[in-house]
């Protein structure tokens, strides 16, 4: 119990850090996800009522805390974001992974300080875990940021 407590307030102060080192539309995205943490995993699910999977988790943030309409599949959501080294990860990214034995089947949010918000997998919820972690360091395969703004032209279909 004592190391879940300790988890808990370490993950509050990681919270309360990244408030005061992102910009404010990434600082409100990444206090909304939080606010989530322990919602359950539910394949299919997008909302903070029935639960969620990590690609419905990653568009409900979006699309509630910055107005940001992401594609529904993790793989999709790869596509349509802008590739980065992992190196250049800033809070707000995303990151991937080959969890089902294909490219881009996970995402999560990147929080800082190495850590990343998901919705992992059934009978688990919604948490943070470290990249650096064996498990996800094996399956990570890409980081990608999403674009402040999409231009697009009103005469093209």
């Amino acid at each position: 119990m004592d190391k879940r407590a300790n988890e808990t307030v370490n993950l509050i102060m990681l919270g309360d850090q990244v408030k005061t080192t992102v910009g404010e539309k990434t600082n409100q995205m990444l206090g909304k996800a939080m606010t989530l943490l322990g919602v359950p995993y539910k394949r299919g699910g997008s909302s903070s009522d029935t639960g969620f999977d990590c690609s419905g988790f990653v568009r409900h943030i979006y699309e509630t805390s910055v107005g940001r309409l992401l594609p529904r599949r993790a793989d999709e959501q790869a596509k349509s974001t802008e590739k980065i080294d992992r190196n250049e990860l800033n809070p707000g990214d995303l990151v991937f992974f080959n969890t089902m034995r294909r490219t881009f089947s996970h995402v999560g949010i990147y929080i800082g300080d190495g850590k990343f918000i998901h919705a992992p997998s059934a009978g688990k919820a919604v948490r943070v875990d470290d990249l650096r972690a064996a498990y996800w360091t094996k399956r990570f395969t890409g980081a990608r940021r999403v674009q402040e703004t999409l231009t697009s032209d009103p005469t093209t279909p």
